[in-house]
C-alpha cells in the first residue's frame, strides 16, 4: 500500500522540470522537483535508519538483506524505470540516481542488491513487447521480487564477442547452454536477461551473432553456483549460473533473433548513471568519514583538519565529490531528454566517478591512520567497496574506448 501511495505522488508531480534541464528563462536549473525531492529525502531516511545501521553486519556475514529489500520496496524506492503504462512508477534515470546515489552513502553492497533489478528489467523496458513487460515486469511491481543480467562468462567480460553460451532454435523453442559468471543476484533472481550466441556462423558480427532471452529461474536445467566470497560489496549476492539444456519458449526472446547485442549495449548507456552516482555516494560518505575524524582527532596540539597535508586531501576528495556529481547529473539529464551524447556522457560519469570513489576511500583511509586499516572503522570497508566501481558495467578502460572513439567520430563528422 504504502508503495502504491509513493508512486501516486510520483505521479502527479513527474511533469514537472528534471533537476539539470535548461529552461527558456533560467538557464541551468538545479532545483529539484516536489516528486523528486520527496524521492530523496524517503531514500535518505531508509539509508539513515535502515541501511546504515546494519551494513557493517551484512559486510561481515555476507548475508543476503532479504529484509531491506522488502522494506525498499513497500516505500516505492524500487522497480523506478517500470513503465507508467503497465503500473509502474515510470521515474526517470535521473530519479533513480537519486535514489542510487543515498543507497550507496549507506552502503554500496546493499545499494547493489536494490538497484541490481533496474539493470535486468531495462532490457525488457527497452526492447520488449507489452505481453513480455506485463509476465515479466507487472509481478515485481506486486511483490519484492528480484532478477539478473546475466552476460558476463568466465572468458568473456568486457570482449562481449567472446561470449560461448549457445542458444539452438528447436521447433518454437530454443535450447540454451552456457555458464554465466559474476552475476549480480543470480541466486536469489526470480528471472534472468540471458545474452547467448545464437548465429550458425562463428565469425558472424556481433550486432547479428547475439539474442536475448528472459530466462525464468525455475526453468529445468537452471543451475545457480556457491556464493562468491568478494573483497567487497559482500551484501550482494554473486554467483556462476549454469544453463544446461534449458527450454526457452520462443515468446521470450527479446526484439528478435540477432537483435540481443544490441539490447545489451543500449541497457548499458542507460545504466552507467546510476553506477555513477552510486561511486559517488561512496565518496561522498568516505569524505564525511574522514572530515568528521580530522576534525575530532588532535596531532601536535591541534586537529589534523588544521594540518595542510590533511586539509588538502579533505580539498581533493570534496573537488571529487561535486564533480562526479555534476557529470553522472548531467548524463542521467541527457538520458533522460534522450540526447545522440548521452551514451559518451554516461561512460565520462562512470568512469570518472569510480575513479573519485577509490581516490576518496583511499584518502579517507589515510586520513585515519592506522585506524583507517581496521575493520572497526566504516573507512575500510568503503576503500573495499570501491574497487568493483572501476570493474561492472563496463571497466574504466573500456569507457575510455567508448569516448576516445565518440570524439574521434564528432571530430571526423567536424571534417566532413
Amino acid at each position: 500500500m504504502l508503495a502504491k501511495i509513493f508512486v501516486n505522488e510520483v505521479r502527479k508531480t513527474a511533469v514537472r522540470t528534471l533537476s539539470g534541464s535548461p529552461t527558456a528563462s533560467n538557464g541551468y536549473n538545479f532545483q529539484l522537483s516536489d516528486a523528486q525531492r520527496e524521492i530523496l529525502e524517503t531514500a535518505q531516511k531508509f539509508t539513515r535508519e535502515e541501511i546504515s545501521p546494519v551494513a557493517a553486519h551484512h559486510d561481515v556475514t555476507g548475508e543476503f538483506p532479504w529484509r531491506l529489500v522488502k522494506r525498499a520496496w513497500e516505500l516505492g524506492l524500487t522497480n523506478c524505470c517500470v513503465p507508467r503504462k503497465i503500473g509502474g512508477p515510470g521515474m526517470g534515470i535521473f530519479d533513480g540516481c537519486l535514489i542510487n546515489e543515498s543507497f550507496s552513502y549507506g552502503c554500496a553492497g546493499i545499494s547493489t542488491v536494490l538497484q541490481i533489478s533496474g539493470i535486468a528489467q531495462t532490457p525488457v523496458i527497452i526492447a520488449g513487447n507489452e505481453e513480455q513487460q506485463k509476465k515479466y515486469l507487472v509481478p515485481m511491481l506486486e511483490e519484492p521480487i528480484l532478477a539478473a543480467y546475466a552476460v558476463t562468462e568466465p572468458g568473456a567480460g568486457s570482449d562481449v564477442n567472446g561470449i560461448i553460451t549457445k542458444a539452438v532454435k528447436k521447433g518454437k523453442e530454443w535450447i540454451l547452454n552456457g555458464t554465466k559468471m559474476w552475476i549480480t543476484a543470480g541466486g536469489v533472481a526470480k528471472w534472468y536477461f540471458v545474452l547467448a550466441r545464437t548465429h550458425p556462423d562463428p565469425d558472424a558480427p556481433a550486432g547479428k551473432a547475439f539474442t536475448g532471452f528472459l530466462v525464468d529461474r525455475d526453468s529445468p536445467g537452471v543451475k545457480p553456483g556457491r556464493k562468491e566470497v568478494n573483497m567487497g560489496q559482500r551484501a550482494s549476492d554473486t554467483r556462476m549460473v549454469n544453463f544446461e539444456d534449458v527450454r526457452v519458449p520462443g515468446e521470450n526472446v527479446l526484439r528478435g533473433e540477432g537483435e540481443g547485442f544490441k539490447i545489451a549495449m543500449q541497457a548499458f548507456d542507460l545504466t552507467r548513471s546510476g553506477v555513477a552516482a552510486g561511486a559517488v555516494g561512496l565518496a561522498h560518505r568516505a569524505l564525511d568519514e574522514a572530515t568528521k575524524y580530522a576534525i575530532e582527532r588532535r596531532s601536535f596540539g591541534k586537529p589534523i583538519a588544521e594540518h595542510q597535508a590533511v586539509a588538502f586531501m579533505l580539498a581533493d576528495m570534496g573537488i571529487g565529490v561535486e564533480t562526479a556529481g555534476l557529470a553522472w547529473r548531467k548524463a542521467a539529464w541527457a538520458t533522460d531528454q534522450k540526447l545522440p551524447t548521452a551514451p559518451m556522457l554516461a561512460s565520462i560519469a562512470k568512469c570518472y566517478a569510480s575513479d573519485v570513489a577509490n581516490a576518496c576511500a583511499s584518502n579517507a583511509v589515510q586520513v585515519f591512520g592506522d585506524k583507517g586499516y581496521n575493520m572497526a572503522h566504516p573507512v575500510e570497508k568503503l576503500m573495499r567497496d570501491a574497487k568493483i566501481y572501476q570493474i561492472y558495467e563496463g571497466t574504466s578502460q573500456i569507457q575510455k574506448l567508448i569516448i576516445s572513439r565518440q570524439l574521434i567520430k564528432r571530430m571526423k563528422n567536424k571534417a566532413s
